[in-house]
């Protein structure tokens, strides 16, 4: 993968290059707006409305983005869409934030998991095995510190168990994920 190395795609800009890549003939900043709405994401990211417009125009310049106006309705509003190199970078980025999450609390695993219809099923196969692979390392080290921790109070526990349980159910989770996508099932890009 990685024809990108030196590039870093920061969270808002990861989000509104794949809200932009699911629409290839392009879209406008209302409509990636929509899209963000409908689908919930302020819950899980720090997307402001105002900042649409200036996150796709940083992306134009740096060439992952392209725009062209359109009329509609006789106005004419500002369309984006992604670039063969902004489309490069994407796959780069959702194939690696896939392949290194380690249940920790990431907001870009969200994003990324949502762009799976980018990679390959191998890419998805790998990136998946190789997250449950961390996320069983992570397990590890964690139930050895509850171990050398038992004796001391629930606070501290608590510091413990509670990572645990939630590294157990991202387990399950990716499991579940990589059985489906063995099996061929579900993943498709909605617009």
């Amino acid at each position: 993968m990685n024809q990108s190395e030196s590039f870093e795609l920061e969270h808002k800009g990861f989000i509104i290059l794949g809200l932009l890549a699911e629409e290839p003939s392009g879209t406008h900043a209302y409509s990636l707006n929509k899209k963000i709405e409908e689908r919930g994401m302020r819950n899980w990211t720090e997307i402001g409305k105002s900042s649409i417009y200036r996150i796709a125009s940083e992306l134009e310049e740096i060439g992952l983005v392209a725009s062209y106006e359109e009329e509609f309705d006789n106005r004419v509003r500002k369309m984006y869409k992604i670039t063969d190199y902004g489309y490069n970078i994407l796959k780069d980025k959702v194939y690696e934030v896939l392949r290194t999450f380690n249940g920790r609390n990431d907001p870009d695993f969200y994003v990324a998991f949502s762009m799976l219809p980018f990679l390959t099923k191998e890419e998805i196969e790998e990136a998946i095995q190789n997250s449950i692979e961390a996320i069983n390392l992570n397990l590890e080290e964690l139930r050895e510190l509850l171990e050398q921790n038992s004796h001391l109070g629930l606070n501290v526990r608590g510091l413990f168990v509670h990572p645990i349980k939630i590294l157990e159910t991202d387990l399950e989770f990716l499991k579940e994920v990589l059985r489906e996508v063995k099996e061929g099932g579900g993943i498709k890009l909605e617009s």
